[in-house]
């Protein structure tokens, strides 16, 4: 499938597939999109020191970037998984412009060790963060109550459906601990739908720029 690289409208790069007319990331700003939706709407409900997280999409290694700068603002102790099917190619990795947009220079080895580390291993990123990269398809996931939270980044609905049925959600509800969060870009009624299925408390929030809603979910 044809992949090109495109600029979204906050200056940050993304990946784009022609021929699905899909973007890793939102066109209307990939770091805001990331910031709003994961850190803000995710992270920030987690003060506490320790903090266990799960990425469906690891994709170009955005969330786990951001996600490592607040660590060390919040001073925070992360395990952090990412699931990938189809990992993204080092040319693509080279044309993301996240160390720049973040202002995180200081950092730069940090995002190309998180594409160049081995997968399927533990990887200490500093002594606060570890992360393992598990090549892996969603349908494939069975974690057991081992996460705080979950960020749900898979490709939209429009084009992987499947991706978001009532099965993938039970296994997100499964992983996680009790009282766990999941949060994800999405807003669809028949997401909703199948979140509530599985037993997921669902509530809207705003948005991202350029996207009026999204959803958080908790686990009872």
């Amino acid at each position: 499938m044809k992949r090109e690289i495109i600029q979204t409208l906050d200056g940050s790069t993304t990946i784009r597939l022609p021929d699905w007319d899909e973007c890793y990331h939102s066109k209307h700003g990939a770091i805001q999109e990331a910031e709003h939706v994961f850190i803000k709407n995710g992270l920030a409900l987690f003060p506490d020191s320790k903090v266990s997280i799960l990425e469906i999409g690891f994709g170009t290694g955005l969330n786990a970037f951001i996600t490592f700068l607040e660590s060390i603002k919040r001073n925070q102790t992360i395990n952090y998984v990412g699931v990938e099917a189809y990992p993204v190619a080092a040319d693509e990795v080279l044309a993301m412009n996240y160390v720049a947009e973040l202002d995180a220079a200081q950092h730069a080895a940090i995002f190309e060790v998180l594409h160049t580390s081995n997968w399927e291993e533990k990887n200490t990123l500093a002594n606060h963060f570890e992360i393992t990269k598990r090549k892996q398809f969603f349908e494939e996931i069975d974690d057991i109550e081992l996460f705080d939270l979950i960020y749900f980044d898979a490709f939209g609905y429009r084009v992987q459906p499947d991706l978001w049925s009532t099965a993938i959600f039970e296994k997100m509800y499964k992983a996680l601990k009790k009282e766990g969060v999941l949060v994800t870009y999405a807003a669809r009624g028949v997401v909703k739908r199948s979140m509530i299925e599985v037993g997921f408390t669902v509530e809207k929030l705003a948005g991202p720029p350029g996207k009026r809603e999204m959803f958080r979910a908790f686990k009872k």
